[in-house]
């Protein structure tokens, strides 16, 4: 911990730098793979939509000892034909879902043959397709307005461009942890919905954060002419890259037990929906907030007339730029000038000595 504080120190103080922004186009053909490879999945594979969504039935039985393959054979019994799910929720605890159909009763009757209870004992939910449209609907209308409430924040409380990159970055992050979701097969249900509107926050967060130092580092960067905005902005990225890291760690750390002991080990099903989209939405949101948000912020910005015409003004200070000057100089007046070269350069090409004529 002590050598991570000596890090964290280095970089704030700028002793240790990590070039973020020049290598930005590495980031960015690593998002492009990641969104072209997401974009694939979601074309041939699809969400697989739970009954909430698209419709169907779903049956909760409690019988010790009860097994998927107890289940799954309990529903071919009773001729139920197309695409149904079999979980196991806990100990003994079974969760059945399938499509609309046209008589639940025998579905019913065939699950209290196999496991030996009651009819009545079997918890039936029947879900027609234009709730789960609806609750469709409804989703994306929330995070249309997520998205609006949160441009217009940002628009006020920092800048445009700022309030752009930010929005940029959350739904980069957003379409790749859908992609990841299709390619892993869960079912979206209302708890996946909660678990992406949740991420856009902890994206948003992060985000904040180095955008904030991006802004403290940059608020008199025309007047002193010393570094140049994508240096400054790198610098903002350095000084918060710690606290990014430590923050999403903890936040990731109870995420990561909910989804491998909670919904692996446990068989806790009802968790996992929620816990992978907040999982993958957390690391995609700290990997954006320093890798794809900041770079994009910096490349608008150098955009702008003053931006450029500070970049030159830094480049005619820098000691190469100096050193090249004096060189070229000191070709022109010659060894006539004699000691009095260095003196020139001091007062400026202006004031340079004439060369005398003989």
């Amino acid at each position: 911990m002590s050598s991570l504080s000596g890090i964290g120190g280095r970089l704030y103080r700028g002793e240790t730098s990590i070039d973020f922004i020049g290598k930005r186009r590495r980031w960015y053909a690593f998002s492009g793979i990641l969104i072209i490879v997401s974009a694939i999945v979601l074309g041939t594979q699809g969400l697989h939509l739970g009954i909430e969504f698209k419709g169907g039935s779903e049956f909760s039985i409690t019988k010790a000892g009860s097994t998927v393959e107890e289940g799954r054979a309990a529903i071919a019994a009773a001729g139920v034909t197309g695409e149904s799910v079999v979980q196991k929720i806990g100990n003994d605890r079974l969760r059945i879902q399938t499509g609309a159909l046209a008589s639940f009763e025998t579905v019913k009757a065939s699950l209290a043959k196999t496991f030996g209870v009651n009819v009545d004992d079997i918890d039936t939910q029947i879900i027609g397709p234009s709730w789960g449209k609806e609750i469709t609907k409804k989703a994306l209308y929330g995070l249309i307005g997520f998205i609006l409430v949160v441009m217009l924040f940002l628009t006020v409380a920092f800048e445009s461009k700022m309030a752009l990159a930010a929005i940029v970055a959350t739904i980069h992050d957003v379409f790749i942890t859908v992609g990841i979701y299709a390619l892993v097969g869960f079912d979206v249900t209302p708890a996946t919905v909660i678990g992406f509107l949740t991420i856009l926050g902890y994206s948003l967060y992060d985000t904040v954060v180095v955008f904030d130092k991006v802004r403290e580092n940059t608020k008199s960067i025309t007047s002193t002419g010393k570094i140049t905005y994508s240096a400054a902005a790198n610098l903002a990225v350095n000084q918060t890259l710690v606290r990014s890291f430590n923050t999403s760690l903890i936040a990731l750390l109870p995420v990561a037990s909910i989804l491998f002991v909670g919904a692996g080990l446990l068989g806790a099903g009802t968790l996992k929906d929620l816990s992978l989209a907040l999982f993958v939405g957390l690391a995609t949101g700290t990997y954006s907030s320093i890798f794809i948000a900041t770079p994009i912020l910096a490349q608008l910005r150098e955009r702008e007339p003053a931006m450029r015409a500070l970049s030159k003004r830094v480049a005619q200070h820098a000691p190469g730029a100096v050193t090249l000057e004096a060189k070229s100089s000191m070709n022109v007046t010659g060894a006539d000038a004699g000691s009095s070269t260095k003196n020139a350069w001091a007062r400026g090409p202006r004031n340079q000595p004439k060369r005398k004529r003989r």
